[in-house]
């Protein structure tokens, strides 16, 4: 069974670019983000065989990536691309701490 790949880049190709921003200028999306990506790599290696877990609780990991991913799609949809002053502070930040 050929298994699907849920990146976010693969979900929301159209949003790649806002996705890069935000994760930069935006903690709350940079931290949904890295646990939808937690998330999804957990599944993945489930669904692989390379861990033991029961139906039930990968059901579970599963609804929890869908509402993590539904909080990140309805950012993509209302907020602002971020400002070339903002992105370049936020990077700045980054690169310091």
């Amino acid at each position: 069974m050929e298994l699907l790949n849920h990146d976010l880049s693969h979900e929301f190709p159209e949003h790649v670019e806002k996705m890069r921003a935000l994760k930069l200028a935006d903690k709350h999306f940079s931290k949904l983000f890295t646990q939808y990506e937690e998330e999804n790599h957990a599944i993945t290696k489930y669904e692989g065989g390379l861990g033991v877990i029961t139906d039930a609780a990968l059901e579970e990991l599963k609804k929890q990536r869908l509402k993590t991913k539904d909080e990140i799609y309805q950012i993509l949809q209302t907020a602002d691309m971020p400002d070339e002053e903002t992105l370049a502070a936020a990077s700045a930040a980054a690169s310091a701490g």
